[in-house]
């Protein structure tokens, strides 16, 4: 046993000096041949009216030459292969070559062709910046028409590393097609289509965004450190390496192998009409997951329902429509497999179900949900599901039989991409500096819980980001969070609502400006579908803060308040030609407290470009609040149509601050 442990032990040596012997080699001969920057490549869009930065690696010392359009300028490779070169000063325009070499070796030329000199913006935040022109409303008609050889669009790959990069993993500009705007940015997509309009400059957007992450993913470690409320939780990474990433990885397409592929031949067996379900539990759907009463779940769940169908239905094809699912799914009918794999994002969710699959009396619905990241089943309403011929209705909501222990479990993903800076390392510090016009960002939801820090977490990514980009105070555009969650019927508090607080108070710092869309969310859909709103309102802001436009760019922002007996009035900014009520309708989303904090609904009325609130229930009232709620039925709006900002007068503790 100790010979062949010996052994194990010098063949291990072994091994590991002919992979340092390689990996050395391969550093060298990398350094060998020039290379640019992974960010830069045909078709790219480079920054108008700035010195244009340009960067790549070649071997220490070597004088590298480079030229864009009638521009040359020189560089040396420094001690550690990197180079940096920065061009003059260039309008708008196009298209352009680059060309890069060293001086002693003019045969490893590197050439980019397709150039353009334009504006160019970084996209970034969480899952509502990621989701996908093709996700997002109207996506047939609006991928058909995306022809706009002067909108570029560059990917950042999701990648996360524990130090930070000084190059991406891959990726190259694309020009903006219906081939490759389906998977880009609906956002930022819908932002650049309007500014490269109303500006006519080409435009290039850079996506960097991953789904459910905190602002702390994308701050830097040394920014993260300097401040107490993250410091403990940024050091705790000290601990990881890279083989937790690796094992993460492992369990992650073991996890999706489960979701995409039926386990144990489970859909061949489990959908058929004489499968006894008899001790499976009972479920009232539509439910989610997290009503089904058996607490934290991820994993795969069968569900199943017998129906008894009237004779006129066995005739013919039928429509099932399966009403609002969550995450993602598979269906069988009589165990036929009608579908497959389904994510919630289709925009169809309704199914033909042929008549030869069709019994006469008894039939038997299976269903195949995932259930992930807490969320999974089906949404309310129930009328949403029903089978029908065409003229009869069957409703399928009520009891079904659910069975959550027949395929393996999925193992814990333990998400690193939401640990502090590990997506600034290796998403964000890889393209800086970049030249670029300014930032996009859509993030919050991921923080609601800690709504509170936010009010310095934020702020401090932006000053982070721009100290780091050294171009001065880049305008910094974000997206407030949207209406979203069950409608609660009296004035509640709320981390949606101190999470929107938040960002308005970031409003402080220089440069920066703020779409409000708590008009055009979903109760039910974290992710709402009117992405080409949201692209336009962020737009309009460019258009003003940026470019000098003489445009309306913010709904009603409250200024100030005052007391007369029983009411309150209220003063607001950005008004436009007056304030009005969305729909001409009672004016609703006003809230009202005496000293005792206890908010009951107000009476609301427009007086000149001011509203004044009352209620019977507070005849001494100190305080008032407007949409604040996770999902508030609120209607104010201005002349241009642009929603009230939510806000409060007083400044009570909330249920976010510790």
């Amino acid at each position: 046993m100790i010979y062949r442990s010996e052994k194990i032990k010098k063949l291990k040596l072994q091994i590991g000096f002919a992979f340092f012997i390689i990996f050395s080699f391969i550093q060298i001969h990398g350094f060998a041949q020039i290379a640019v920057a992974k960010v830069f490549s045909d078709n790219m869009v480079l920054q108008r009216d700035i010195k244009i930065p340009v960067w790549g690696y070649a071997a220490p010392g070597r004088e590298i030459i480079a030229e864009l359009g009638k521009f040359s300028v020189k560089t040396i490779a420094n001690k550690d292969g990197k180079w940096m070169v920065r061009f003059p000063v260039f309008k708008a325009g196009g298209p352009y070559q680059l060309k890069i070499a060293e001086r002693t070796a003019p045969h490893s030329q590197i050439i980019l062709s397709g150039i353009l000199i334009g504006d160019v913006w970084l996209a970034s935040g969480q899952s509502n910046m990621e989701w996908s022109v093709k996700q997002a409303q109207n996506a047939v008609e609006e991928i058909a028409k995306a022809d706009f050889p002067e909108i570029r669009l560059f990917h950042v790959a999701n990648v996360k590393k524990l130090t930070p990069q000084q190059d991406l993993t891959e990726g190259k500009w694309e020009i903006c097609n219906a081939q490759n705007v389906a998977k880009f940015s609906a956002v930022a997509y819908y932002f650049a289509k309007k500014i490269h309009k109303d500006q006519d400059v080409p435009i290039g957007i850079i996506q960097s965004a991953w789904g459910g992450t905190p602002v702390e993913s994308w701050t830097s470690r040394e920014k993260l450190l300097s401040l107490p409320i993250t410091k403990a939780k940024t050091l705790a990474n000290d601990s990881l390496s890279e083989q937790d990433f690796l094992r993460d990885s492992l369990d992650q397409i073991r996890g999706w192998d489960i979701v995409n592929h039926p386990q144990q031949n489970s859909d061949k067996i489990i959908p058929r009409p004489g499968y006894t379900d008899a001790a499976w539990p009972d479920i009232e759907m539509p439910k989610l997951i997290k009503d089904f009463g058996i607490g934290p779940y991820e994993g795969v769940v069968w569900m199943r329902k017998k129906i008894t169908l009237p004779e006129a239905f066995s005739q013919s094809d039928l429509t099932l429509y399966i009403g609002r699912p969550d995450v993602n799914y598979s269906l069988y009918f009589n165990g036929t497999e009608i579908c497959k794999t389904v994510w919630n994002t289709d925009p169809r969710q309704h199914y033909t179900i042929p008549a030869k699959s069709i019994n006469k009396g008894e039939n038997t619905i299976t269903l195949r949900l995932a259930m992930l990241w807490g969320i999974g089943g089906l949404n309310p309403p129930a009328d949403d599901m029903y089978i029908t011929n065409g003229t009869t209705r069957l409703p399928l909501a009520g009891i079904w039989k659910y069975n959550k222990s027949l395929e393996p479990a999925i193992p814990r993903n333990r998400n690193y991409q939401y640990y502090p800076s590990l997506l600034f390392n290796a998403m964000i510090n890889p393209v800086i500096p970049y030249g670029i016009k300014g930032f996009l960002w859509y993030q919050g939801e991921a923080n609601d819980t800690a709504a509170y820090n936010y009010r310095k977490l934020f702020p401090m990514l932006i000053q982070d980001w721009r100290a780091r980009w050294k171009q001065g105070d880049l305008p910094f555009l974000y997206v407030q969070l949207a209406n979203f969650k069950k409608t609660q019927p009296l004035p509640s508090e709320s981390e949606w609502a101190e999470l929107r607080e938040a960002q308005s108070l970031t409003l402080s710092q220089p440069n920066t400006g703020m779409a409000c869309i708590i008009d055009i969310g979903e109760a039910d859909n974290i992710h709402p579908g009117n992405k080409q709103e949201v692209g336009r309102r962020l737009a309009l802001i460019a258009n003003k803060l940026v470019y000098g436009q003489n445009v309306v760019t913010s709904g009603p922002t409250f200024k100030r308040f005052s007391k007369m007996d029983n009411r309150i009035h209220l003063g607001f900014t950005n008004v436009g030609d007056g304030l009005v009520s969305k729909n001409a309708k009672e004016i609703t989303g006003f809230a009202i407290a005496g000293k005792d904090k206890q908010f009951y609904w107000a009476n609301a009325k427009i007086e000149g470009n001011e509203i004044v609130v009352c209620s019977d229930k507070v005849p001494q009232p100190v305080a008032v609040r407007y949409a604040w709620a996770d999902n508030p039925e609120c209607n104010l709006i201005n002349s241009a149509g642009l929603p009230a900002i939510p806000f409060r007068t007083d400044d009570w503790k909330g249920i976010t601050q510790k």
